[in-house]
């Protein structure tokens, strides 16, 4: 939030020179005026008895005036008093008390009179009062004894003081007594108790009197209060009284509202206007009675309206003449109510309408002066002449009295004078003095020449031309040196002679000139006006939550006029910054580090110019987990049921959503708190349900969105009293460990759930549709029993009840369990098996009887495992698989078999004791299958034209091989592939030389296997046929050109004749003499730095052939049966390892190969220039 203050230059001066308007013409204290008062004490003046008695009464007047004072009504002769002197210069007196005077001795009326030769003023009458401070007088007080329940009044009655003491109610210990809508004190000082309870006796209630004005305290002697229960008032009635006599005090009653102050249906209070009006009722009763207020036939006045003392005080403030009327007070419980009726009279002291002013006039002019006021009852108008009622006042002919109004006609200067003009009623005065000055003077101008004012736009500018002048002179501005006069509704021009501009703009600023005329002159001033832009807070602090110990920022961005240095403040709840070094002011922010609870508040960044203010605010909200609630209280205890209260902690500005309830057992596990329930966070107090023989402990945890607070300390402790088991043992199971026993085990009740000493627990069972009897056994608090020598698997039902040293629980329900189990006696039989397909098989079993399982029938577990293969003799490790089958299922399937096998399975039927005898081995076989691919396949001794092919029979034939299926097809040098070849194989081959290859032709290379059922996945591979020897020659000698010695001797003879004509071209030089060598070389480069063409088979650029990845081995073709464009090149280190070979002078390879690759066609089985041979060797190495 951002606010502008109202405290800038210009809105003060606005201030300051309306005030200017309203107030007379100021006469300049260099020219003759009458006395006027400007200083005095108040009307009502208490003095401190021990101090000095300062009487106050200045004045101003051309000539300084006299003083002089009147006390009671006489002229009080201050020479006659050595206890008394007036200040120099002054009418303030000073009655010297602390030497030896009686400030009693000057009590009295006083008035002050101020003259000069132009008439008198005069003050107030002022009333001189000491205060008193008295003390109480001495009282025997008799103790008050009261009945539990009874109404009280403990009377103050402060000894009278001046000015009336300040009444509170402390013990002896100093601390005042705590008051509540029950108890509470009174307008006139009195303890009210609405109903007395026992914690009210105390023998040191104390009414306390302090006197302010003098700074003294007074006390009353102590009262004693002692209040009789009705269980002590029956003891002590049942004492005093004989066997046969009836007595018994009746208990506590209710009673219904009954008004202790005021008393009666209806009383008067009469207020003054401006007052505060403060009406009281207290009521008695049983319950509290509640007060309400109304106000008949109206409604109480809005924002001025107050409910203090548990609203049983109502507060009026400022009251006025349309406050009266009849306020009713209303006290009610739940049995009645009672009221009162307040007649309330607002009257009035006199108060101005229209007060008096000073007047100014040249001779000859006509004037008045104007004294109306108004009051209840209305007030009594008189005048006074220079301090003399106006009627035995010297006459003058230029004056007429009419009521409340002066009329002055054709004035000269003996009609200078002071009228006095005094409003009174029964309730108070008014007084008012006002001159009369008759002066000749030419204009004059009393503000500062050449004076500057500073606003900030869009704000008023006042330009100030204080002035003076009889007859009052006419005023008149321009703007400018030679501006015109300035009109208009943009302007508004003051009788005090001020310039307004409400809205003052950029274009304001200026030269203003003031002009002031009268029939006795003119004089003109001149101000100048600077219209600054204003003030802003362009980024605001803006509204923050932070977690406790957290670091907080608020920003504070200005933008202002760049003449005008702002000064910044920071402010938290409107005072100044703590002195900590955890606030860091910096140029635009505040920030707070390690933020505490103390720094919850309201931060405002300040902004301050010569001209403006401005100001923005944020709230810092700091968050915790909240305090730990308190005062925990059990209440209503009961056998199983108890109320817990408390009083919640500080929710650290996060409300509380929960309170959870937690318990301690101090009687079976002390120390461990059992969660026990919880409520929403508006919920104080809970009705808890309680178990019989726990010691309970209580304790209370709140909880807010940042967490759960510390639990608070615990109640007391409340052990329940003893009973039966409400609930048996829980989980209930009879399993047999052994064939011939019952194992019957539960979970054992917790502590609090045996609800008494001495639990144990009776153990019962029979066997189901054969035992008609119950057989029982009591145990200790244990959780298992044996049952031995029972049959194998047979049901029986069993109950378990728990009891206590006070009796049996609830009769328990019944559960059904089994005796051990034995393993199944016999295996399933018929087993059959489906062969469904070579990798999947069904198998089928018929069930076994119940009666042979012997135990709870779990399902079947099948055995199988391989036998041998049918493609391969040799038999192997045999590795038996298990499939599971639960319940009561007769088949599965068996998947993952190997295809073209023999397997052989059993079927056993399982129980809870483990799995039966075995069914006889069934054998089946799974018929043949596609093979998988062949383990290998090799290409070795690459010719001109043919390559051999070498392969190894597939690992898993799953079947007899009937043959094997060879595809290949070449690739050019684009990776295009050509026409597709396919050959079928015998299956008793292991190799293939393959012919008619072209010469320098890569080939890939498909192979797989076929059975019967079809063929299986297949295995690829890539190979080169090698190149032909005219072509590799042809490249040999590409490559060994460097190394001729023809060659070598050229490149000699051409450096040689390079460095004579350098020679030359240096001697020449030094010679002054030139030869164009530069350009020659230009034309004629040296040879040995030129590339040799490409297509003359002379060398070219060397190039790097590294960037190619050489061809792997054994790589398989996309599913698309397309090869990637990277994987084929024809540069020597593509097939190769990446390594330069070399070859010697018969045609082999002696030097780093290099070339230019030719591309080859899109389409066919040979390219148009044999690739390197280097190329079709390296692809084998």
């Amino acid at each position: 939030m951002m606010r502008k203050k109202s405290i800038s230059a210009s809105k003060a001066s606005l201030v300051l020179f309306l005030c200017q308007m309203i107030s007379a013409l100021e006469v300049p204290l260099d020219l003759s005026q009458p006395p006027t008062i400007t200083q005095q004490s108040p009307k009502d003046y208490i003095v401190d008895p021990r101090e000095n008695i300062v009487i106050q009464c200045e004045a101003k007047g051309k000539p300084p005036p006299s003083f002089s004072w009147t006390r009671n009504g006489t002229h009080f002769d201050i020479d006659k008093d050595a206890q008394v002197t007036m200040k120099p210069n002054s009418g303030t007196l000073v009655i010297n008390i602390m030497n030896g005077g009686k400030a009693e001795a000057y009590e009295g009326v006083y008035q002050c009179t101020a003259r000069n030769e132009r008439g008198a003023a005069i003050s107030n009458n002022i009333v001189i009062r000491p205060s008193r401070s008295p003390l109480w007088t001495k009282e025997k007080l008799e103790p008050n004894q009261v009945r539990e329940g009874d109404s009280l009044v403990l009377h103050c009655r402060p000894p009278v003081g001046l000015p009336p003491p300040i009444i509170f109610w402390m013990d002896n210990a100093f601390q005042r007594l705590p008051q509540s809508e029950r108890v509470s004190q009174g307008l006139n000082g009195d303890l009210y108790f609405s109903n007395v309870q026992p914690e009210d006796t105390r023998e040191d209630y104390i009414c306390y009197a302090r006197f302010n004005h003098t700074q003294t305290i007074q006390q009353k002697q102590p009262i004693s209060v002692k209040v009789f229960s009705m269980d002590s008032l029956n003891d002590t009635i049942a004492a005093n009284l004989s066997d046969t006599d009836i007595y018994g005090a009746k208990p506590v009653t209710e009673r219904q509202p009954v008004l202790l102050t005021p008393t009666g249906s209806t009383s008067t209070k009469v207020e003054l206007r401006g007052n505060v009006l403060l009406l009281e009722c207290i009521a008695a009763g049983l319950p509290t009675p509640v007060i309400r207020w109304i106000k008949e036939g109206g409604e109480l006045p809005a924002n001025r309206t107050f409910f203090e003392n548990f609203k049983k005080t109502l507060k009026i403030i400022d009251v006025s003449e349309a406050d009266s009327g009849n306020y009713k007070c209303i006290a009610r419980n739940i049995l009645g109510s009672a009221h009162h009726v307040i007649s309330v009279t607002v009257k009035a002291a006199p108060y101005w309408i229209t007060a008096p002013r000073n007047l100014v006039l040249s001779p000859g002019e006509d004037g008045t002066l104007i004294c109306r006021a108004n009051g209840n009852p209305k007030p009594n108008i008189s005048w006074l002449a220079n301090g003399v009622p106006i009627a035995i006042a010297p006459e003058d002919p230029s004056r007429k009295v009419d009521g409340d109004t002066i009329i002055f006609s054709h004035v000269q200067e003996r009609s200078s004078a002071v009228y006095q003009c005094n409003a009174s009623n029964e309730y108070g005065y008014l007084l008012a003095n006002a001159f009369v000055n008759v002066l000749a003077e030419p204009p004059r101008i009393l503000t500062s020449a050449n004076k500057l004012y500073q606003v900030i736009s869009d704000s008023p500018a006042l330009l100030d031309c204080a002035y003076f002048g009889s007859p009052k002179p006419e005023i008149e501005w321009f703007k400018g040196v030679k501006g015109s006069i300035l009109r208009g509704n943009e302007y508004i021009f003051h009788d005090n002679g001020t310039l307004e501009i409400p809205v003052a703009q950029k274009d304001s600023t200026g030269t203003y000139t003031c002009v002031a005329r009268n029939e006795l002159g003119k004089i003109q001033n001149e101000v100048q006006l600077e219209v600054k832009d204003p003030t802003m807070i362009i980024k605001q602090p803006e509204y923050k939550v932070v977690q406790r110990y957290g670091q907080v920022s608020f920003e504070c961005i200005i933008k202002h006029d760049s003449t005008l240095l702002p000064a910044v403040i920071w402010l938290k709840d409107n005072d100044e910054l703590p002195d900590d070094e955890r606030f860091l002011v910096g140029k635009d922010n505040l920030t707070i580090m390690n933020v505490t609870d103390r720094d919850d508040g309201t931060y405002t960044c300040i902004v301050n110019t010569t001209l403006d203010s401005v100001s923005a605010s944020a709230v810092l909200t700091v968050v915790a987990r909240p305090n730990p609630p308190f005062d925990l209280e059990l209440t209503g205890q009961l056998e199983r049921s108890v109320e817990l209260s408390w009083i919640p902690g500080d929710e650290n500005n996060s409300p509380i959503t929960n309170f959870v309830i937690e318990y301690e057992d101090g009687l079976h596990e002390p120390g461990v708190w059992h969660y026990q329930t919880e409520v929403p966070g508006t919920q104080t107090t809970v009705q808890l349900k309680l178990s019989p023989y726990v010691n309970y402990s209580f304790r209370v945890i709140a909880v807010n969105e940042i967490g759960r607070s510390q639990p608070s300390e615990p109640s007391e402790q409340y052990l329940t009293k003893s009973a039966n088991p409400d609930e048996n043992p829980s989980n209930v199971q009879g399993i047999g460990s052994e064939p011939d026993n019952l194992v019957i085990t539960w979970e054992s009740l917790k502590g609090f759930q045996s609800n008494g000493p001495g639990l144990q627990y009776k153990v019962s069972w029979r066997q189901k549709d054969v035992d008609d009897e119950w057989t029982s056994v009591i145990v200790a608090n244990v959780s298992k029993y044996i049952v031995s020598g029972t049959p194998t698997f047979v049901p029986y039902e069993i109950k378990v009840q728990a009891l206590n040293d006070l009796g049996y629980a609830p009769e328990p329900s019944e559960v059904i369990g089994h005796s051990g189990e034995d393993l199944p006696m016999v295996a399933p039989g018929n087993v059959q098996v489906h062969v469904v397909n070579s990798t999947l098989a069904k198998v089928h079993w018929d069930p076994v009887p119940l009666k042979t399982v012997r135990g709870h029938l779990q399902g079947y577990k099948v055995y199988y495992w391989k036998v041998q293969s049918l493609s391969r003799r040799s038999r192997r490790h045999v590795e038996k698989k298990i499939l599971t089958f639960r319940g009561n299922k007769t088949f599965g399937m068996l998947p993952g078999l190997e295809p073209y096998s023999s397997y052989k399975l059993n079927v056993r039927v399982v129980n809870g004791k483990g799995e039966g005898p075995a069914s006889p081995d069934k054998v089946f076989k799974t018929p043949e299958g596609v093979p998988s691919s062949p383990s290998f396949l090799k290409i070795t001794n690459p010719t001109l034209d043919s390559l051999t092919l070498e392969w190894g029979s597939p690992t898993h034939p799953n079947g007899v091989l009937t043959s094997y299926i060879l595809k290949f097809q070449p690739i050019n040098n684009t990776h295009e592939l050509g026409p597709l070849v396919e050959i079928r194989i015998p299956a008793n081959e292991s190799s293939l030389i393959l012919k008619n290859l072209n010469y320098s032709t890569r080939y890939k290379f498909y192979f797989n296997a076929q059975t019967s059922v079809g063929s299986g996945s297949q295995i690829t591979e890539e190979a080169v046929t090698i190149m032909d020897e005219g072509k590799m020659a042809m490249a040999s000698r590409q490559v060994d050109i460097a190394t001729q010695g023809w060659f070598i001797g050229l490149m000699c003879a051409v450096a040689l004749l390079i460095l004579i004509l350098l020679i030359v071209c240096f001697i020449r030089r030094n010679k002054g003499g030139k030869y164009p060598v530069k350009e020659k070389e230009d034309a004629h480069a040296d040879p040995e730095i030129q590339p040799m063409k490409e297509d003359d088979g002379t060398f070219g650029e060397y190039s790097d052939a590294e960037d190619h990845k050489p061809l792997k081995k054994g790589s398989r073709t996309p599913s698309d049966r397309t090869v990637k464009k990277e994987d084929s090149d024809d540069s020597l280190v593509d097939y190769g390892e990446g390594v330069n070979g070399q070859f010697n002078e018969d045609g082999s390879f002696i030097g780093q190969y290099s070339g230019k690759k030719e591309k080859e066609p899109a389409e066919g089985n040979e390219s148009s220039e044999a690739p390197s041979p280097v190329n079709a060797m390296n692809s084998f190495v």
